[in-house]
């Protein structure tokens, strides 16, 4: 039977486990929210950039059964699976670090990759009707014209011409076809890296807070095994 002081940590490591839970299922729904909301924009940012919401619903999964694992080690008093928990916990503390970093590391090359992406998508507009349903969603939801502004749609066009996207309703209504005239002047390059950007500083504010969570968790994972261990030596 555990003692009076081995008894408030089981119960510590098991509230700390129920937050470690949540914080899973708190990266789970941020990577399912970010996926749901602007995987249309996925034209526009290249594919290893946009694979990290997946990755952290991926994560948010791990942790949950992770979490299952710490649970029933801390009620059945199992050293054994609390051990397990602990180790896996600090390989998914580091893995998180390290995409944490990747990230970092990504988001300070953004801008050029995702250039290279809007003169890529723009390039074969053309050709391939997804870009034009990709271009057209994303300067009908952000009010925007080009990479940079209308000029940009001279090379695809020849011409004044400008897709329909770039005008609103009420200037389309005003004139047979949509002009630099009628046109936002606002670039969609700027725009969608200024939505990116405040949604990057919302994430690293969630992890962490994650992080200190779940270093929390390991903290008293191990002080509830080496606990575990000393009752067991003194039976």
């Amino acid at each position: 039977m555990a003692s009076g002081g081995l008894t408030c940590v089981k119960y510590l490591t098991f509230f700390c486990n129920l937050l470690f839970a949540l914080t899973g299922l708190l990266i789970f729904l941020v990577g399912g929210m970010v996926q749901l909301n602007y995987a249309h924009y996925s034209n526009f940012v290249s594919d290893h950039v946009w694979t990290a919401p997946i990755i952290l619903m991926i994560v948010g999964a791990a942790v949950a059964v992770i979490c299952f694992l710490g649970c029933c080690g801390a009620l059945k008093e199992s050293s054994c699976m609390i051990l397990s928990f602990a180790l896996l916990a600090v390989v998914i503390f580091l893995f998180e670090i390290g995409l944490g970093l990747a990230g970092y590391v990504k988001h300070t090359g953004l801008h050029q990759i995702m250039e290279s992406q809007f003169n890529s998508t723009m390039q074969h507009y053309k050709e391939r009707a997804d870009y034009r349903d990709a271009w057209t969603l994303l300067q009908t939801e952000l009010d925007c014209c080009g990479i940079n502004g209308p000029n940009d749609w001279e090379t695809v066009y020849r011409n004044s011409t400008l897709p329909a996207a770039c005008c609103s309703v009420i200037n389309l209504s005003e004139a047979k076809e949509c002009t630099n005239t009628h046109a936002t002047q606002h670039g969609c390059l700027q725009k969608l890296l200024e939505i990116l950007d405040s949604k990057t500083l919302i994430l690293a504010s969630v992890v962490l807070g994650v992080a200190g969570i779940q270093m929390l968790t390991i903290l008293f994972a191990c002080c509830l095994y080496r606990s575990f261990r000393r009752s067991y030596d003194h039976v």
